[in-house]
């Protein structure tokens, strides 16, 4: 890694991107070793925020019948509504631009308050029914609550959970069992809710980027669009309206393609080339279950690690000249 970081200072002082004067001073603080704890420190305050959450879980379910649901309640309340006055007391307000808490405490604790504020709905409609047989319901509140407080406060994490909530709300779950089942989208219903979805979060995040709101937000929606829209399409692939499927999934592709260098994402043009090669391996096996191979078989079968050796070389080099490609953008 040391190695790798000399070289590419000596490719920017070679090019003269860099003078003698800065080449030297990355030189210099390279040799005093100094070790960033910035993403140790903030692994920890996650951890911590998920620990008081599964606590306050763990101990409902504990004592449940001492405690008694009212008191579990209020106290879950008092806590969200504490978490949420240190934030707001210590906020910069709203902005288009991008803001942040001078105190990096303040963004755990607000995720902290919006993780309450999820249990503290779900339980009150689990155990009082106060939005009736609108389970949903329980789900838009916070969510509506966690998008309010992502543009107020300025917190992708609250964006994340509330984009997340906003899915669930309308159906679109997914756990470990289901992604092992392929049971990710269960119906075509979902299936067209999903996508819909997937563009509404595309047209929002252009939207908001025309008019310069949160325009630091926009990766993330591509990010849930793109997957909401590309699982949807696949799963729909092997069944009887593929061929339309097929054409959203190629056009999702595409401009997801243009989108990636717009946003010079690496990760998006990863995922919008993964999605496109498995939709084309889904319908090259669709094409080969109508032809009859007969004493092909065998040849068929030797070309097969061939294909897939090439589909990784293939990959990769495509990776790599995206890099390149964003590198010299990045340095015009």
């Amino acid at each position: 890694m040391h190695n790798h970081q000399e070289q590419l200072t000596q490719e920017l002082f070679d090019r003269k991107l860099i003078d003698k004067s800065q080449f030297d001073a990355v030189q210099d603080y390279r040799k005093l070793k100094i070790f960033s704890l910035h993403n140790e420190l903030k692994l920890l305050l996650y951890g911590s925020v998920l620990a008081i959450s599964s606590g306050i879980g763990i101990l409902i379910y504990q004592n449940i019948d001492s405690i008694g649901h009212t008191i579990l309640l209020a106290l879950i309340l008092m806590a969200t509504i504490g978490c949420f006055y240190f934030c707001n007391k210590n906020a910069k307000g709203f902005h288009k631009q991008e803001v942040s808490f001078d105190n990096p405490i303040l963004d755990y604790l607000l995720l902290a308050a919006q993780l309450l504020t999820c249990v503290f709905f779900g339980y009150l409609q689990y155990q009082y029914k106060v939005f009736g047989t609108f389970n949903n319901l329980a789900t838009l509140v916070p969510t509506a609550i966690g998008f309010y407080c992502a543009y107020y406060f300025d917190n992708k994490s609250i964006l994340s959970l509330s984009i997340t909530g906003l899915a669930a709300a309308v159906g679109l779950t997914v756990s470990p069992q289901a992604l092992l089942n392929n049971e990710t989208i269960a119906t075509d219903f979902l299936c067209y809710t999903s996508i819909i979805l997937g563009f509404a979060l595309i047209v929002w995040s252009q939207y908001s980027k025309r008019i310069g709101l949160k325009t630091h937000f926009t990766f993330l929606y591509l990010t849930f669009a793109l997957h909401l829209i590309a699982l949807a399409c696949l799963s729909q692939l092997v069944e009887t309206y593929w061929p339309i499927f097929t054409i959203i999934l190629g056009s999702t592709c595409y401009l997801f393609y243009k989108f990636s260098y717009q946003e010079k994402a690496v990760s998006l043009f990863v995922f919008t080339c993964l999605y496109g090669y498995i939709g084309c391996n889904i319908l090259l096996g669709r094409l080969l279950s109508l032809i009859d191979l007969g004493e092909l078989v065998s040849l068929f079968f030797m070309i097969i690690p061939g294909y897939f050796i090439g589909s990784i070389v293939l990959f990769i080099k495509v990776i790599k000249d995206f890099n390149k490609k964003i590198a010299h953008d990045s340095t015009r």
